[in-house]
């Protein structure tokens, strides 16, 4: 009932702006063949699809780097927060960028490490504290649109992905892992965009030399509320099927994101643990740029 309360609130807040969005593009306005371009012959900037990021809050884009294009997306801060029992486990990043690079019009590769991190452990029933600091794991990404990265209702893209265990003990489980994230989306009337994340992994097994499934999916409702303003919410779920202890994960996101130029992107936002095994909260900024 909590998430469906603020899913509701949030929702209403979105359709009381529903005159102050931005004109959508005509799906008859005619669009150039890009195909032809890849790293070494860039997309020109009078090409370039809008700006699109994979941020804010957990949800991930089908859309592309255009060929030949760099694009940063990172967390200036980001903190969490989480209660399990009498521990307390609070998280800083700063930053934790994700660098994109444009290979061919409809796939780009992707880095993601956060040169800082400090995972700060407390049990208040025995007075034990730890304090832990470095840097986060490597991640290697490729997405790769299959339609809809220039235009139409919908857009669907695959975004395979692996872990390198680059992160100390403490901060990292010291194990390769990987999986494959699959973001499809709409467009809906009133310049609404309705998005969905469906996610499988291979994890490291907490307490044997093994590994086991992970699945992940969320759905993310949007839409311009001024002028270069948009506003998400989201409701996220995680099913960990570790076979020490199963865990189930959710979490009800809501984030604002500010174009301060075609190619420059500001954004915050605030995550909400819905369960005792989730991060009560997460609150972060960002910043994006494309060149």
């Amino acid at each position: 009932m909590r998430a469906y309360r603020l899913l509701t609130a949030s929702l209403s807040l979105l359709t009381a702006s529903a005159g102050a969005g931005h004109a959508q593009v005509s799906a008859d306005d005619p669009k150039p063949d890009k195909d032809q371009y890849w790293l070494l012959d860039p997309t020109p900037d009078s090409e370039l699809r809008a700006f699109s990021t994979d941020r804010p809050p957990k949800s991930n884009s089908p859309y592309t780097v255009d060929a030949g294009h760099f694009q940063y997306e990172t967390d200036l801060v980001s903190f969490t927060s989480q209660q399990t029992g009498s521990e307390q486990i609070a998280t800083l990043l700063a930053p934790n960028p994700t660098l994109k690079l444009g290979l061919t019009n409809n796939a780009d590769f992707e880095v993601n490490i956060a040169p800082f991190v400090n995972v700060r452990t407390f049990n208040a029933a025995t007075g034990v504290g730890r304090d832990i600091s470095g840097n986060g794991d490597l991640f290697l990404r490729m997405k790769v649109n299959l339609w809809g990265n220039d235009g139409g209702d919908s857009a669907f893209a695959l975004i395979p992905y692996v872990k390198v265990p680059v992160a100390p003990a403490g901060i990292g489980n010291q194990a390769v892992e990987g999986g494959v994230i699959a973001p499809l989306s709409i467009s809906l009337p009133k310049n609404f965009t309705l998005l969905f994340n469906w996610e499988a992994d291979s994890l490291r097994d907490d307490a044997e030399p093994g590994y086991h499934s992970n699945f992940a999916a969320l759905v993310n409702l949007s839409r311009p509320i001024f002028k270069d303003v948009t506003f998400d919410v989201e409701l996220w779920s995680d099913f960990d099927n570790d076979p020490t202890k199963t865990t189930r994960q959710y979490s009800f996101d809501t984030a604002i994101t500010w174009i301060i130029k075609p190619n420059l992107q500001a954004d915050a936002g605030v995550n909400i643990g819905l369960n005792s095994v989730t991060p009560a909260l997460q609150v972060y900024v960002g910043l994006s740029q494309r060149f």
